[in-house]
């Protein structure tokens, strides 16, 4: 049995879980929701970070005949939004979509921070998770993998590798420890930016996720070389992984996860789970999201409260691993 297919049978068991919970969920939490509930999304709209919120508040609002509303509170790294929410009450009708960024990479991206990721919130379902695709200029000189290492290697720290978020970064980190070549980190505020300098010829390459480079693929801008998955993602059937390209060990992803305020009603947060996870799972979240390469992960808040803490240590090793200073 292949790892996708062993973890895709993992998340469906996860499922099936949360949906018995949240039968006993209902009962105790109530008439929950019984007004608006406000889902805070620390990236601006349009990102993939909105697209699931938004999915997900139409989902949840047919479900319960109640009015979920975004909330895209970007900048900071996620910590303007984090920051509002826990000034909200923590009665489940705040939660937060946060990302590898906000719930784990920035407790070792930054020296302080004015949330803590673990204290100031309570996993409720983890939702989607996907690679990065790595980015080159289709009219550039890098046509492959193996011709970017080769001409890293021939001249050290002249290769530029743009990144707008977490994920995008550690593309570029993890490929430098792999194949122990010296490419610079050119950072950005988000990755349409950085998009739009790579197709300008500021800079030689872009790690970032689908929604962000896929387009620029399709018009002809921009040369698709590898993807940071495992396998190969079946909506880019063409794009070849970094492993089978002879990268070994290499894999970077990003994900997106709901968190509630700590303090949230236990019933509450077991509600959210399995109307999230429901959702999440549908057909239509398949095709919605697996086009842009994310793969649905539901599961139990346990189980996303493990994940995040295994996360966090990784993030903290890769930080280490690459050299980067704490902003």
């Amino acid at each position: 049995m292949s790892n996708r297919r062993s973890f895709l049978l993992a998340a469906t068991g996860c499922v099936a879980l949360a949906a018995g919970a949240g039968a006993y969920a209902q009962d105790a939490a109530g008439d929950y929701p019984n007004r608006p509930v406000h889902i805070v999304v620390p990236f601006g709209a349009g990102t993939t970070t909105d697209q699931v919120a938004r999915f997900i508040a139409q989902r949840l609002s047919e479900e319960t005949r109640q009015t979920f509303i975004v909330d895209n509170k970007p900048g900071a790294n996620g910590a303007i939004a984090l920051r509002y929410a826990i000034a909200q009450p923590a009665d489940g009708y705040t939660f937060v979509l946060g990302t590898n960024t906000t719930h784990a990479a920035n407790l070792s991206l930054f020296k302080t921070l004015n949330y803590d990721p673990v204290k100031d919130f309570i996993p409720i379902c983890n939702l989607i998770i996907g690679g990065v695709i790595l980015g080159v200029a289709a009219d550039g000189p890098i046509k492959s993998v193996a011709d970017l290492i080769d001409r890293a290697r021939k001249n050290p720290g002249k290769i530029t590798f743009g990144s707008g978020n977490s994920s995008s970064l550690a593309g570029g980190v993890v490929m430098r420890e792999l194949t122990g070549i010296d490419i610079v980190n050119v950072p950005y505020k988000t990755l349409p930016a950085a998009m739009t300098d790579l197709i300008g010829g500021q800079i030689d390459t872009v790690f970032g996720d689908a929604p962000a480079v896929m387009p620029s693929v399709r018009s002809g801008k921009v040369r698709a070389l590898g993807i940071s998955t495992k396998e190969r993602v079946p909506a880019f059937p063409e794009i070849p992984t970094f492993i089978e390209q002879g990268v070994a060990g290499y894999e970077v992803t990003g994900w997106i996860a709901a968190f509630g305020l700590r303090g949230t009603p236990p019933a509450i947060i077991s509600k959210l789970n399995a109307m999230m996870a429901k959702a999440i799972a549908s057909g239509d979240a398949a095709r919605i999201f697996g086009g842009n390469g994310w793969v649905s992960i539901p599961g139990s808040p346990e189980a996303l409260g493990t994940f995040q803490r295994e996360e966090i240590e990784r993030w903290a090793k890769l930080v280490k691993a690459g050299g980067i200073e704490p902003e």
